[in-house]
């Protein structure tokens, strides 16, 4: 059995969809299953993660009709198998050792849900810079003690 679910629920992102993939498939936490939902995408999305599946075994592809988002994401979690459920949003991309880390911290704390940290990436004419919110030494919150997050 997988130690982490991912699902990515996709339609029309890709423009940043391999970047997102990428991010997943190169986790220091090999032993996850991917599960990417294409809901009915009409750009190159279906092609893509096709393609990837092609490439590795940890890769699951459901294609279907269009549904938005929580219909995607239904099907995700009908189909997921792993101890945990990670959710990665198809326009975004996740640090290399995130899910490592999130799944110490949650064996760690005995945790039913771990929240991650995240980067805004801030892109404007003026500027472009990406802040990476801190952890503040795993603290649990004392009314949800089994929930181990990232304070901002």
């Amino acid at each position: 059995m997988p130690k982490i679910s991912v699902i990515v629920p996709i339609y029309g992102v890709e423009k940043y969809l391999r970047e997102c993939l990428d991010s997943i498939l190169n986790q220091t936490l090999f032993y996850m299953e991917i599960i990417l939902i294409d809901d009915g995408s009409k750009d190159d999305c279906p092609k893509i993660i096709d393609e990837y599946a092609k490439k590795d075994n940890r890769i699951i592809v459901i294609h279907k009709e269009n549904g938005g988002y929580g219909s995607a994401m239904n099907v995700g979690l009908n189909q997921a198998t792993g101890e945990y459920i990670g959710i990665v949003e198809p326009d975004d991309y996740i640090d290399q050792k995130m899910y490592e880390d999130l799944y110490k911290i949650a064996k760690e704390y005995n945790s039913d849900i771990v929240k991650s940290c995240f980067y805004d990436n801030l892109q404007a004419k003026e500027e472009q810079r990406i802040l990476k919110t801190k952890w503040d030494n795993y603290k649990i919150p004392q009314m949800y003690s089994d929930t181990a997050h990232c304070q901002l």
